[in-house]
This record gives structure tokens, C-alpha cells and sequence, in this order.
């Protein structure tokens, strides 16, 4: 039997023929349902691909709900769950990424959340996307969530591992992340160690926080790029379009 594939991860492949890819995340404990709705349709106005919607800390319930809800009145990008657990789903999204935290100590972070999701996501109807996460150092607030043992910034090697063991799984995405507000992204090299051995798409967030930063993780290999904080934390509607204006053109100016 063929694995179906859904229509927001076609969509994610299809375009990842043509550019590479911008997403933003949105963390519904630091974004009200208005504030999201606005920064959902300054990002479709400046050509991102699709809004994540999750955080560390897990907002599950009507605060995440509400925020899901409110992108999607405002906004025609898909809305991809980024699920801090099994409670970090709601029915109102497109889609999630069914994500594996391989380099937790704790199998809860493994396989435990997402058993206990499991039968959700079937009941809400939500396209479930593979995907392997991996922590690298800094970590922050994700590392210390997930119990992760994170992956040492000059050891590419060791994430290079991780995710060509992902990949062999079944994970048909890899995500390499440094943590939100990390002081600096995953580096170069890692990252151009990790795509030269996959044969499936890699994300890569954390730290990204300029035109520069975007490109440079672009060039390396990143096929998305992700970022949130940068976005989130700006201070105002106009400063946070000058920003993702520039993070978008970093990595759209980087051919596929």
C-alpha cells in the first residue's frame, strides 16, 4: 500500500521545487488572536509560505484555538501545528508536524506524546507531516522542555548522524533547531553537513534574526528557513514588516 501523501506537504514539495521556503512560527502565549491575524496577513503579502503555530511552553485549548482560528480568517497560507506536546493540537489548522525529538533523554519526547496525540489527530482530521527535531546547542527553552541532549555546535558530525537516522525511520522532514531567541543560529557548517547527507527536506530555526542570517542559512542548505522571534518581539506592526521583509528576501534571493 502507498503512503498518501497530504495536500499541505504536496504543497510543501512542490513549491520546494521552485525556491526555497520561509515560514513563520507563532507562539500563541506571546501572540493575542489579533496581533496574529495581522502578522498572518503582513506574511502572505510578503511572500512566506505558511505559518507555524506552537511553542515550547505548550498553549493548547481556546488560547490556541482562537489564534489558529484567527489566522486563518485573515490569511490563505496553510497553518502547520508546531505541538510543544500532545496537547498542542487544535481542529481548526491544516496540518502539524507529527514530530520526534530524537536527542531527548526522556522516550516521552520519542514516542510517548505522540501516542498519547495520536487518536486526535485522527479524530480533528489534521495531515500529519513526519518529521524528525533535532536540538542543537543552545537549546533554550525547547532543550530544557524536551529534555534534550543537545547537540554540540562543533560536532556537525553528530547532527549529520541524527538526522540521516531520522530520515532512515521514515521522517520525511528534518528540523535542526537552535531554540527561539537563541543568540546565534545553527552554524554553517552543521547545516551544510546535514543536507549533504539527506535526501529529504531541511528546516533549520533558531537565532535567525536578519537578511544575512537567512541567507547564510539558506546557502548552506537549509530547503525552509523558520523564524519567530525576531517577528514576534519587534515592538510594532511596521518594525516587524521591515524585519520579515528582509528575512523573506534573504532567503528567497538563494536559488533552490
Amino acid at each position: 500500500m502507498r503512503i498518501k501523501i497530504g495536500k499541505v506537504e504536496s504543497y510543501i514539495y512542490e513549491k520546494l521545487e521552485k525556491e526555497k521556503l520561509h515560514f513563520v512560527l507563532l507562539d500563541p502565549d506571546d501572540v493575542s488572536p489579533e496581533v496574529a491575524a495581522e502578522l498572518a496577513k503582513m506574511s502572505e503579502e510578503l511572500g512566506v509560505d505558511a505559518i507555524m503555530v506552537g511553542g515550547s511552553t505548550g498553549a493548547e485549548g481556546e488560547i490556541l484555538d482562537n489564534v489558529v482560528k484567527s489566522i486563518k480568517e485573515n490569511s490563505n497560507l496553510p497553518v502547520i501545528l508546531f505541538p510543544g506536546s500532545h496537547g498542542g493540537l487544535s481542529k481548526y489548522a491544516d496540518a502539524l508536524f507529527f514530530m520526534s525529538l530524537l536527542n531527548s533523554t526522556n522516550p516521552f519526547f520519542i514516542t510517548g506524546a505522540q501516542a498519547l496525540g495520536a487518536f486526535r489527530v485522527k479524530q480533528y482530521k489534521l495531515e500529519p507531516i513526519p518529521m524528525a527535531y533535532l536540538i542543537v546547542e543552545p537549546g533554550e527553552a525547547v532543550g530544557w522542555v524536551g529534555d534534550a541532549k543537545p547537540i554540540p555546535r562543533h560536532k556537525p558530525k553528530i547532527a549529520a548522524a541524527y538526522a540521516l537516522a531520522g530520515q532512515y525511520m521514515g521522517m520525511r522532514l528534518i528540523y535542526l533547531e537552535a531554540g527561539s531567541g537563541a543568540p546565534k543560529h545553527v552554524p554553517n557548517e552543521m547545516i551544510k553537513a546535514v543536507k549533504s547527507v539527506l535526501d529529504v527536506p531541511l528546516i533549520v530555526g533558531g537565532g535567525i534574526r536578519t537578511y544575512q542570517d537567512a541567507r547564510e542559512v539558506a546557502q548552506s542548505g537549509a530547503d525552509i528557513v523558520v523564524t519567530g522571534t525576531a517577528v514576534e518581539k519587534a515592538g510594532s506592526l511596521e518594525k516587524a514588516q521591515k524585519i520579515l521583509e528582509n528575512l523573506v528576501k534573504g532567503v528567497k534571493e538563494v536559488k533552490p
